[in-house]
């Protein structure tokens, strides 16, 4: 019986994790092209909110994903022009997408706060899911979650492997020298910035569609900071991103597991684990500054304008 607690345990992490892995991916794409977006809160809660919205309408999981990237990919377009082409503040213009994206989905969700979904499809892995113990804790997971532990992978083979993912690196420790190559690189990070929020809009509708799966206003709660902190605490490194989004998504539901086993804990201590982590963590990486200088993009936040 124990075991099959410590199943479902590993199961919710997952799923919990994936949120955090498909939007910390995103953003490690944008600042390996050196572009901060503090945006991704706002960005995930509008695909959320559009994702949500279009699966009500039209039944459709899939179409309710592609809705979601698009949005998030529009907005980040949006960012990318103000900051890459015009030259605005990065950090601020982040923080006023995340405002924009807060106050827009809470007034187009409004609308949607008491809708429902469709019945939920239960997903598993043919004969892989009927082994004992693995099975109920790897192997019947949406097919979503399979697809992140891909796309690191995928990740991993493209920034060191391939000459785009060299030149997108190149970008975001010197950009001045990748143009004096001939690489254009205010189009390559809007592109990079326009996948990454594609990437964060998977991550919200996700969110309202498989995970949650509702609508509720500010229903990210702080996972799009957490995604951005991930990227610090891999150290910009796409198979690490993907293992700490699995560790912020086992203590985010420890506290669930905590609470139904009657442990004697108040409950916002245990709601804030998550959180606690992630400044933990955080303070445990900065202690080595040396280490982060290392693997920082070193154009990281900077503005670029080619002089010619």
């Amino acid at each position: 019986m124990i075991w099959d607690t410590y199943a479902l345990l590993v199961a919710a992490s997952l799923n919990a994790g994936t949120v955090l892995a498909f939007a910390a991916l995103g953003l490690l794409i944008n600042e390996k092209a050196g572009v901060v977006n503090l945006g991704a809160e706002g960005m995930m809660l509008c695909a959320a909110m559009a994702g949500f919205a279009c699966v009500v309408h039209t039944g459709s999981d899939g179409l309710g994903f592609v809705v979601g990237m698009l949005v998030g990919a529009g907005l980040a377009g949006i960012f990318g022009v103000l900051t890459i082409w015009l030259g605005s503040n990065q950090y601020a213009t982040g923080l006023a997408m995340t405002l924009f994206g807060t106050g827009i989905s809470a007034f187009v969700g409004t609308s949607y706060v008491q809708s429902t979904l469709p019945e939920r499809t239960h997903f598993q892995v043919p004969f892989l899911s009927d082994i004992p113990w693995l099975g109920n804790a790897l192997f019947k997971q949406h097919p979503l979650v399979y697809a992140a532990v891909l796309l690191s992978l995928a990740m991993i083979y493209f920034l060191n492997k391939t000459r785009q993912g060299l030149i997108l690196r190149g970008i975001g420790e010197n950009p001045d020298s990748a143009h004096a190559l001939g690489y254009p690189v205010r189009r390559l990070r809007l592109w990079a910035v326009v996948f990454g929020g594609s990437l964060c809009g998977l991550a919200g509708a996700y969110l309202s569609v498989i995970y949650t799966p509702l609508w509720v206003e500010g229903m990210v709660a702080g996972k799009g900071w957490i995604a951005l902190a991930l990227t610090t605490f891999a150290t910009w490194r796409p198979g690490r991103v993907l293992l700490g989004a699995y560790l912020f998504g086992f203590v985010t539901m420890l506290q669930f597991h905590l609470q139904g086993a009657g442990v004697d804990v108040s409950s916002e201590f245990l709601t804030m684990l998550p959180y606690l982590a992630n400044i933990v963590v955080l303070v445990m990486i900065s202690r080595n500054s040396d280490w982060i200088k290392l693997n920082i993009p070193a154009s990281l936040g900077k503005p670029y304008s080619p002089s010619a």
